[in-house]
């Protein structure tokens, strides 16, 4: 239960005491702000705790937004100021303080917490209306300034993310706030809404899997049904502002999953009719992945950078201002709306084959476009990187013991890029243009990991250092299919994928944990699971001294070991940590 304190005298005919126990607030009244101590003495330490003056005239999705979002220890609009217990001592001493002084207490104490150093998030409102009138006149005008406004329409626009695919703006989200206000209503959580989109993908994918022509319809239609639940439990918690950390984890990681399962049905069904799609399903997934890891990296290594300004940036800037291109540079990059839109109508009316060519030019242009994109910014950006982002790219690298081994015995490499994109060419190289199960495979695995491991021997503050965790990727997922290719044994690419996709959904897991701040994975798990550079070593030796016909099943072993390492851990992780939710906000209203 969370706790309002009302200060001031009643105000005849209003109607904020019903408001408040609205929201879920136990309200006990404060006459004057001296009595507001005694009040928080009586409110327990593990509770939200509220201060709201009684004069406050405004609309209710004012006081959701101030009094009940999750994310924000402390958090304030004029007149009505909240506390989590983590910022709970900040408001103890800011009450214990005197009185005296102008304006609202409420904002009195919200000004004094922040004045001791803790953050107060202050929601931007747009036109929801939320003020204390010092008088009856100004009580009127706010009054009707309430009434003027459609706060429901308010809601259900900022339900909506403010920068989305076009597909997702005009074809989803115009009936799928519907959809969220319609579960907010019946006491559906987002996690449930997400997990309904999960099952509902996964039944596609079974659908797909069948082979038949009404297999692949109904795949196609269950897709873009899955997708709808997909933006709906996010419009759903920031209709509700039900923000979790379970949220957070099933939303970032339940959209891969979803996809590539399907990938999977779709190589299943494939072979149902006689073709072999399986290396073109895992191209798609280490494409998708490899590109991914490509945005990741360079948004923390820029993000909190210093003199972070180029000439490219600014002319990306100068066309957000003319509106066709932001629609056009959005489209070009097929985000997921646009991609699950295109799955879904080949998968319908085309064959498996032609939805993974599809998907491979698509994806490709796309990640060429951003790529070339990003690396022109950082070349002609004059940016001082901080240590943070340094740390965040070296969580990205997910080195092993073996490439730590050698970059504490290597001095400064200058090159690292160049190097190790050497070594990552030198071992799928080799692997693709060698007889499959040559021993020279391995030594230029070995060289990968001493490239590797060189290149991580300083801190990652270089123009192109961003660059680094995305070649690890490509090298390591590109073996695993080239020497599953080349063993032409049946299950071996099946396998490839399974591993592959224990491995990618690791690195999303290590995505997530810093963008909530909660730091990368423990290193016991990135040593146990060997690191990338212990990864490819490992697969490419399996491939030299294991028969043909053994090697998928060396591969299933290893995706099952890797799953269930990282599964138990992430599950662990997300579901007892304090970590914070993190999500998109919604249109400004």
């Amino acid at each position: 239960m969370s706790t309002v304190i009302l200060t001031g005298l009643p105000v005849p005919g209003s109607p904020l005491n019903d408001d408040l126990c609205s929201l879920g607030f136990d309200v006990r009244p404060a006459a004057a702000p001296e009595d507001a101590a005694a009040v928080l003495a009586g409110v327990p330490a593990g509770q939200r705790v509220a201060v709201v003056d009684s004069a406050f005239v405004g609309h209710v999705h004012a006081l959701r937004l101030a009094l009940t979002d999750p994310r924000f220890d402390a958090c304030a609009v004029p007149g009505a100021f909240t506390v989590q217990p983590a910022a709970r001592a900040a408001l103890d001493e800011a009450v214990a303080l005197p009185a005296d002084g102008s304006g609202p207490y409420a904002d009195r104490l919200a000004a004094a917490v922040e004045a001791g150093g803790t953050a107060v998030q202050r929601p931007e409102l747009g036109s929801l209306v939320a003020a204390v009138p010092a008088d009856g006149v100004e009580r009127e005008a706010a009054s009707a300034a309430v009434a003027a406004v459609d706060e429901e329409a308010v809601r259900l626009r900022s339900a909506v993310k403010s920068r989305d695919g076009f597909f997702t703006t005009f074809f989803i989200s115009p009936y799928s706030r519907y959809i969220a206000r319609w579960c907010a209503r019946r006491g559906l959580t987002p996690n449930q809404v997400t997990t309904a989109s999960l099952v509902t993908a996964l039944i596609a994918a079974g659908c797909a899997a069948t082979g038949d022509r009404w297999g692949y319809v109904t795949a196609g239609v269950l897709l873009l049904v899955s997708f709808v639940l997909d933006c709906t439990d996010g419009q759903l918690a920031r209709y509700s502002l039900q923000y979790s950390t379970m949220g957070a984890w099933l939303d970032a990681t339940f959209d891969r999953a979803k996809e590539y399962s399907f990938y999977a049905g779709l190589a299943l069904g494939a072979a149902r009719t006689g073709d072999d799609v399986w290396a073109l399903a895992l191209g798609a997934m280490i494409l998708m992945t490899c590109r991914h890891v490509v945005d990741f990296s360079f948004n923390e290594a820029n993000h909190d950078a210093t003199a972070n300004t180029s000439p490219t940036a600014a002319l990306s800037d100068r066309l957000d201002s003319v509106g066709w291109t932001v629609w056009a540079r959005r489209m070009i990059i097929l985000p997921i709306g646009e991609r699950w839109a295109m799955i879904a109508v080949l998968t319908a009316f085309t064959t498996p084959r032609t939805v993974f060519y599809a998907l491979l030019v698509g994806c490709a242009f796309g990640a060429l476009y951003t790529t070339a994109g990003r690396v022109l910014r950082s070349l002609t950006r004059k940016a001082v990187r901080t240590d943070r982002a340094a740390g965040a790219l070296a969580d990205l690298a997910d080195s092993g013991p073996l490439a730590e081994s050698v970059a504490r015995a290597t001095v400064r490499q200058p090159l690292r890029v160049l190097f190790a994109a050497i070594g990552a060419a030198l071992v799928v190289g080799a692997a693709w243009s060698l007889p499959y199960g040559s021993w020279v495979v391995i030594f230029c695995a070995w060289l990968y990991v001493v490239l590797s491991g060189s290149a991580v021997a300083t801190p990652l503050k270089g123009a192109l250092d961003w660059l680094l965790p995305p070649l690890f990727r490509a090298a390591e997922y590109l073996t695993v299919l080239v020497l599953a290719a080349k063993a032409d044994v049946p299950g071996a690419l099946p396998a490839a994928f399974g591993l592959v996709a224990a491995v990618a959904y690791h690195h999303y897991d290590t995505v997530y944990r810093i963008r909530g701040g909660s730091g990368a994975p423990p290193r016991w798990l990135v040593w146990t699971i060997g690191g990338h550079d212990g990864r490819v070593l490992l697969t490419v030796v399996l491939a030299a001294v294991l028969a043909r016909d053994v090697f998928p099943v060396a591969l299933t072993v290893l995706a099952v070991f890797v799953a269930l390492v990282v599964l138990v851990e992430s599950i662990r992780f997300w579901v007892s940590s304090g970590a914070p939710a993190v999500h998109d906000e919604g249109e400004p209203a």
